[in-house]
């Protein structure tokens, strides 16, 4: 039975069921009709004439009477569950319906007046909740620190159990048989995977939410407020990106820049550096991220490199998806946040911010390559040696060349086409993978087998952040109002490194009347501080979940020491020559 259901969720048919159910998870529920908007939200203790009355029903039903009102009952419960009131309109809250009672819509504060501290203060005050949900935040932030910790412990917990097996003289009594693993070090393990931190912490998350509010608030939050299409997005395309005929393609483009080297590993490197952030001006940022990390763990990481180079690389790599999303207004979730609302296109994005990224990305990588020059000459020694790189000997069927007709990378490129048209509507994105799953299945002979462990983590990870950090507004917020446009651009790109930067502009985009200058500051600082940390951007997690097993667990303060210096080349440029 194990065997069965493990080659079962080994198989695209698993893949096709997951599909399916996220998508019929996801559906759009029918918006109820309009109804008068209440002055203030109601309380609990609301007069009876605002209350449904209860139905006059007899005593006794016949069974068939009995039958019919547990169906109609059930009717309408779901009627009240697709349909249910905003506890705060869009007239009470200045942006859209509020399903729950928490976070309190910034508005409703009434502290316009108050200066910084005091009105961080009056929130908490107002709202304790506040601080406690920001403390779990944080303690998610901090474990993203530790998750590398964890990591070697695991490791030492599962070194120790394999030794006492061996004192103990096990064997495998039947080839079907598993060996024991240690449940301490799984546990640890699980603790140190990066991808799993914030879901962890929605735990702590709901139990303070049923102590302040309720349970039904927080079911609430989550069905109606929080917004999940950017990680079911993000998990779609990594795995349409990381498809054969897509990689390929990638891979031939790229070829092209590393040819000018002859294919050595700094070529590889330059041209995986330089030119895939920019394909995600056009692909997206996470499909961009996708193919950057799995040419870069073929090309790069294999041949092992010293531990500062594969930290300065992966660091390089953060920052240049960051700010190479910035040619189009569609590519990079920061910029996707606001450019509709605030009337940016393509020309104001090249304009303003895609020249810029692109001399910072050219002088960062310049310099980190005559950095480590030296080093690249010696993988170019490994490269010669192990031959590991050589299209005539493909290491495994995987890196077979045989050649893939026009026709399926046309339509390839058309599923990825339609999933970054679609990137807003998840129910007909994934209705389209689930039509690229059944293409995959008809034209094995030119696929390789896909897993969708890494970008179901990956999402995972993006879900929690979306959860935890819906409700960071009350400190965010004012934050952002308090600050000049210098001080907005280093107070973006400071608190990027500690929320995603699409939470950091969507939140500026709900504060009204803001400058031209202020608009291009948050923008510019989210994009930024992009690549500090592995939840700056929404595609890093993509980046660390594929190049993570090089590196035994990323260390964030060495991701983040590297990050500084192409940051500081990206701030200088979006600052010098201003909006």
């Amino acid at each position: 039975m194990q065997t069965i259901i493990r080659d079962f969720i080994q198989s695209r048919r698993f893949i096709f069921c997951a599909a399916l159910f996220l998508m019929l998870g996801h559906l759009p529920a029918q918006e109820p009709a309009a109804t008068p908007a209440p002055a203030a939200p109601q309380s609990a203790a609301a007069p009876a004439e605002n209350r449904e009355q209860p139905v006059a029903t007899p005593t006794t039903l016949s069974s068939d009477a009995a039958g019919q009102a547990s169906a109609e009952d059930t009717k309408t419960a779901n009627i009240h569950i697709h349909h249910a009131k905003p506890k705060y309109t869009h007239e009470q809250t200045g942006t859209g319906d509020q399903y729950s009672a928490f976070p309190r819509p910034l508005n409703q504060y009434h502290d316009s007046n108050l200066p910084l501290i005091e009105k961080l203060v009056n929130r908490v005050r107002m709202e304790p909740f506040n601080l406690a949900v920001t403390l779990i935040f944080f303690g998610a932030v901090l474990h993203t620190f530790l998750a590398g910790k964890f990591q070697r412990y695991s490791h030492e917990l599962a070194r120790r159990h394999k030794a006492k097996l061996a004192a103990s003289g096990f064997r495998l009594e039947h080839p079907e048989q598993r060996i024991p693993v240690s449940f301490k070090s799984s546990i640890f393990h699980f603790l140190g995977e990066i991808e799993v931190v914030f879901g962890i912490w929605i735990i702590p998350f709901a139990f303070v939410c049923h102590e302040f509010y309720s349970f039904q608030d927080l079911k609430l939050y989550i069905d109606h407020d929080c917004s999940f299409t950017e990680p079911l997005f993000v998990a779609v395309i990594m795995i349409i990106a990381s498809s054969r005929p897509i990689y390929r393609l990638a891979e031939n483009t790229l070829k092209l820049g590393a040819s000018l080297g002859k294919g050595s590993p700094a070529a590889w490197w330059l041209s995986v550096i330089c030119l895939a952030p920019l394909l995600g001006s056009f692909i997206t940022e996470p499909a961009a991220m996708t193919l950057a990390a799995i040419l870069l763990a073929k090309k790069f990481y294999q041949l092992k490199p010293s531990k500062p180079l594969m930290y300065a690389t992966l660091a390089l790599l953060f920052v240049n998806i960051s700010i190479g999303g910035t040619l189009s207004s569609f590519a990079a979730p920061p910029i996707v946040m606001v450019a509709e609302k605030w009337g940016w296109g393509m020309a104001h994005m090249i304009q303003h911010f895609g020249w810029k990224s692109l001399c910072a990305i050219l002088i960062s990588n310049i310099v980190y390559f005559f950095i480590f020059r030296k080093e690249f000459k010696r993988l170019h020694q490994v490269q010669r040696e192990n031959s590991a790189f050589d299209d005539a000997t493909p290491t495994s069927w995987e890196d077979r060349q045989d050649v893939i007709p026009i026709w399926v990378y046309i339509i390839s490129l058309f599923f990825l086409a339609w999933t970054v048209y679609f990137a807003h509507s998840p129910a007909i994105f994934i209705g389209g993978f689930m039509f690229f799953i059944g293409f995959t299945i008809a034209t094995p002979q030119y696929q390789n087998e896909f897993s969708i462990k890494v970008p179901m983590l990956v999402a995972f990870f993006l879900a929690g952040l979306v959860i935890l950090g819906g409700t960071q507004g009350w400190w965010l917020e004012p934050l952002l109002q308090s600050l000049g446009d210098s001080a907005t651009m280093a107070g973006a790109t400071i608190l990027t490194a500690f929320n995603d930067n699409a939470a950091v502009t969507y939140l500026a985009s709900t504060v009204p009347d803001l400058t031209d200058n202020i608009k291009y500051s948050v923008v510019a600082g989210a994009v930024t501080g992009g690549g500090l940390t592995v939840i700056a951007n929404a595609p890093n997690p993509a980046g660390q979940a594929i190049l993570g097993k090089f590196f035994k667990g990323i260390n964030p303060v060495w991701l983040f020491l590297w990050a500084l210096f192409p940051t500081a080349i990206v701030y200088i440029f979006f600052t010098a020559f201003g909006h």
